[in-house]
């Protein structure tokens, strides 16, 4: 998506966020809708039960979602994270940020975090949504 087709939304006055956006109004297009993606594989195994890197094969599973629609990370326009754990999330954001910007760049969409008391998958520790919105 094109700086002309996206546009951050920062209201005055107040101070910028750090690694998402208050909101974006982006240009009428196609729009991808991801379902929640987990930290497993393409053949649905977890091969870590590690945080980041349940967050990190999400973000890539999101990326290999878009990549079928034709669309790429600046195309996102919203990630929506379901985390079993904020305590953990905060403790590792430092590392969460590590894997996010090796997957999906320095593109900062808005964001929205939500802990959930389990996920669908017992082993997930994480899931990830996203809606993107393709350059006409």
């Amino acid at each position: 998506m094109t700086s002309d087709t996206r546009r951050v939304l920062q209201p005055a006055g107040w101070p910028p966020p750090s690694g998402y956006a208050n909101g974006v109004v982006v240009a009428a297009g196609p729009m991808v809708f991801v379902g929640g993606q987990v930290g497993w594989n393409a053949e649905q195994v977890f091969e870590s039960d590690d945080f980041v890197d349940q967050v990190r094969q999400a973000l890539k599973n999101v990326m290999a979602v878009l990549a079928e629609a034709g669309a790429g990370s600046e195309h996102i326009a919203r990630l929506t994270w379901y985390v079993t754990d904020k305590r953990e999330y905060l403790a590792r954001l430092k590392e969460v940020g590590e894997a996010y910007r090796d997957v999906i760049g320095r593109h900062f969409p808005p964001m929205t975090l939500v802990e959930v008391s389990a996920l669908v998958e017992d082993a997930a520790k994480v899931e990830i949504e996203a809606t993107a919105v393709l350059s006409q």
